[in-house]
């Protein structure tokens, strides 16, 4: 008899009447479906036995027959459960034995769609900063008190209250998480908060076609002037994992970052496409590049390499 077994007949002996050990792997008391005879309350026809190492349950009044897993759960349900899961455990539940598996619920979590706060183009201090470096303020949003914001959605950020423009980022159409653009030169630029675990960490995967190149950006502002486009908020550097096969990879123009140049030499290393800036394009990121009159769309798209060019490419413009 396995020795889970043993311990649950253990369990719930003391709710059978007039339990008792026959011998070994036999068991006999009144039967708790029937509630054996009416005439005779010291006859006790019910008994649990095992076959082939399984125990199973018999009425020899009402001729009830079950496994005991079957039995448990029409005695004590909560025990059952913990049965099954025991057994479980052990590896001896499911195909080719008598114990079902256990049936595990889980509560699919409530995603927000919408972002309960007012669109940046309605705040004076955003829409201007937004428009000034020719983004679009309809696109954003604005948080009088980020951090109030953030911590409503049961996160624990602990800093000083300030304003921030919000970047919302979208998965599946649900809202997973935000990135806040700090107004104040004092304050940390950008900080991203997640609020489902797992989630990434990624703004634009929305609005992308997936099937085709996807433009891959160090920040969302930047993003928004490359057509077919998404930017890193602080992600690791796998996009596959979220349906990008092709991506295209757009770091800042600093020939002289070590960790830009160390990215850049992995994606080519990987065999994917990257972005090398023109030597003439003196500006660090996309968003300068446009302010300075550059068509940046056709750029990156006249400057995309992968293989061997895109290595010699990259050896020329690196300054490290």
């Amino acid at each position: 008899m396995n020795l889970i077994d043993s311990k649950y007949i253990g369990l719930v002996s003391s709710r059978l009447i007039k339990f008792k050990r026959v011998k070994s792997d036999l068991y006999n008391f009144r039967c708790p479906i029937c509630g054996d005879s009416k005439k005779n309350k010291t006859k006790t026809r019910g008994y649990l036995y095992t076959i082939k190492a399984d125990v199973n349950y018999r009425c020899h009044n009402c001729g009830a027959s079950m496994t005991f897993s079957n039995f448990l759960k029409e005695v004590d349900p909560v025990i059952q459960k913990q049965y099954v899961f025991e057994r479980f455990k052990q590896g001896s539940t499911g195909r080719g034995t008598v114990v079902e598996e256990p049936i595990f619920k889980f509560e699919k979590p409530k995603f927000k769609t919408s972002i309960d706060l007012p669109l940046a183009s309605t705040v004076e201090i955003s829409r201007t900063y937004l428009e000034k470096r020719k983004l679009d303020p309809t696109q954003f949003y604005y948080a009088e008190k980020f951090v109030e914001y953030v911590n409503s959605r049961k996160q624990n950020l602990n800093m000083k209250e300030h304003p921030r423009i919000i970047i919302p980022l979208y998965y599946e159409k649900n809202l997973v998480g935000v990135q806040g653009r700090s107004l104040d030169s004092n304050s940390v630029k950008y900080i991203t908060t997640i609020f489902y675990n797992d989630a990434p960490k990624i703004y634009g995967l929305d609005t992308i076609r997936k099937g085709s190149p996807v433009f891959v950006t160090e920040g969302p502002f930047d993003s928004t002037f490359i057509r077919n486009s998404i930017a890193m908020c602080g992600a690791d550097g796998d996009v596959g994992k979220w349906g990008v096969s092709t991506p295209v990879w757009v770091y800042d123009n600093e020939p002289r970052s070590k960790e830009i140049t160390e990215r850049i030499s992995k994606a080519i290393a990987r065999g994917e496409r990257v972005v090398i800036w023109p030597t003439n394009i003196l500006e660090k990121d996309i968003n300068d590049m446009v302010l300075a009159g550059h068509d940046v769309q056709s750029i990156v798209e006249s400057n995309t390499y992968d293989g061997l060019e895109a290595h010699l490419k990259f050896t020329t413009w690196k300054r490290i």
